[in-house]
């Protein structure tokens, strides 16, 4: 449900959900009469349909906003903007090399995943004669990503229990119904199968996280061998060094990967903090992946 809501003393806010985004009330640039902020309702569930269908499709879009004009300016305060990470745009906020520059921006928003705040001023920035100035905010708006957990033992089980509440989609893939059965976590997606045979079924992109802990040393070299070569954000398996020394050497012999693909493997998995329950490994495990995310620059293309 979407609410505007604005007085004498207090900015517009509008919330939508749980998101509470405020935006100052302006002035009319010829007179001092305050003036709330109209954002046209139809236009706003345009735009948040398009962002669900958008979360849906797995695919990264900025939303940009103006929060507030002053002066002469080509679109008023609450024109938005969807700008995709494949260039495609939707909405306008004002033209011209503006409009240039902040798809430059939202773009540059979707590598970092953080958000922008900048004032354009028109004539000295852009060369557009309106001459005002324009205060931008961009939100990069990141699709939620999967985590493929292959292994349903105690430390698989944890791992899921605390993605979860990091917002992760979780999927706990085992071939033993016996272990997916104990794991009763709400929004964990469990999938019983054999390994070799249910992973050319799954989607991999470059917001795929992927922890290979299953019960089995050749099951893993063999989980990996796939999963290197395909699109992730993420992908580490679990083991001690000398099972890695080992791994290492049996793909450089057998010529599956080469030792550069293999760099981009986290393993052994997880930070280095002594860990040793299934608890302490999944938040180890869990670090790793949260510095992905936050770093913006993981993830296979």
């Amino acid at each position: 449900m979407l609410l505007f809501r604005h007085s004498q003393e207090k900015p517009v806010e509008l919330v939508a959900g749980a998101v509470k985004i405020r935006f100052p009330r302006q002035k009319h640039p010829a007179s001092s009469t305050v003036l709330p902020i109209f954002m046209p309702t139809i236009f706003v569930m345009d735009v948040l349909e398009q962002l669900h269908a958008a979360r849906q499709r797995a695919e990264a879009v900025a939303l940009c906003l103006v929060v507030q004009v002053h002066g002469s300016t080509p679109r008023a305060a609450g024109a938005k903007m969807l700008v995709y990470a494949n260039g495609v745009v939707e909405g306008s906020i004002g033209g011209g090399e503006l409009e240039k520059q902040v798809i430059a921006d939202a773009l540059r928003c979707l590598e970092t995943r953080r958000p922008h705040f900048r004032r354009h001023d028109l004539l000295h920035q852009h060369n557009m004669c309106c001459g005002g100035s324009v205060d931008l905010y961009i939100e990069p708006i990141m699709p939620k990503e999967r985590l493929y957990i292959l292994g349903a033992g105690h430390t698989g089980h944890a791992l899921a229990r605390h993605a979860v509440s990091l917002d992760f989609e979780v999927f706990v893939i085992d071939d033993r119904k016996e272990y997916l059965d104990q794991i009763h976590v709400p929004g964990v997606n469990k999938l019983q199968a054999d390994f070799s045979a249910v992973l050319p079924s799954l989607p991999f992109d470059a917001h795929t996280y992927i922890a290979i802990m299953t019960y089995s040393h050749p099951i893993d070299r063999d989980l990996l061998s796939y999963c290197v070569k395909q699109p992730f954000a993420y992908l580490g398996m679990i083991g001690s060094e000398r099972k890695v020394e080992m791994t290492r050497k049996l793909f450089a012999e057998g010529r599956i990967a080469s030792p550069e693909l293999l760099d981009r493997v986290d393993m052994p998995m997880g930070l280095d903090i002594g860990a040793e329950t299934p608890d302490e490994i999944a938040v180890s495990v869990l670090g790793r992946m949260v510095g992905v995310r936050r770093s913006g620059g993981g993830g296979r293309r």
